[in-house]
């Protein structure tokens, strides 16, 4: 797909650049407030090929000829009471695994992330993992936690995620393929 990227560039006060991919297929830039935009564009152009292989994959991804059943706030709330007692026990059981300790765990609703990890050590995550199996929570367990040792997605991350949950690829590919339908329902 050799095309003109266009994107929408969102700055903030974080100190690294990451790329968004929108259900609707819309490039957002995520990037510190006082980077030149001329590195903002050298670090798309490095992402090129990451960014062609998902635009391609939502094209390829089937049309939906009914729209998938919405979730009513009742739902929310109720999948969010679930979610308060299933993922801190999941926590519990694999911070002492990974090697951590955490902060807050906060349960959310949103559309684009499954869980996040703060520097402080907070744990944030979806509500809708209530809607996956227990096996994909785990998999977004670990993963947050495994940042308390490497706040990024090097090598020696993913072999932490691997040491504690080995069966990671499975179910991460697992909600790669689902998690978009999941989070249509919102």
């Amino acid at each position: 797909m050799d095309r003109d990227l266009k994107y929408q560039v969102i700055r903030s006060r974080r100190r690294t650049v990451a790329i968004q991919i929108k259900p609707d297929g819309a490039i957002v830039v995520r990037a510190p407030e006082r980077l030149p935009e001329k590195e903002i564009h050298k670090f798309v152009e490095s992402k090129r090929e990451w960014i062609c292989k998902h635009l391609e994959r939502l094209q390829s991804e089937p049309e939906y000829a009914d729209e998938p059943e919405m979730l009513t706030t009742e739902d929310i709330r109720r999948l969010a009471d679930e979610a308060s007692k299933v993922i801190p026990e999941r926590v519990k059981i694999y911070a002492p695994m990974v090697g951590v300790t955490y902060g807050r765990i906060t349960i959310r609703n949103q559309r684009t992330r499954w869980g996040s990890c703060s520097s402080k050590g907070n744990l944030n995550f979806n509500c809708l993992l209530m809607l996956t199996p227990l096996e994909v929570i785990d998999s977004v367990v670990v993963h947050e936690l495994c940042h308390r040792k490497e706040m990024n997605h090097s090598k020696r991350f993913y072999e932490e995620v691997y040491r504690v949950y080995p069966e990671y690829d499975k179910w991460h590919a697992w909600l790669r393929e689902h998690g978009q339908a999941i989070m249509r329902r919102m």
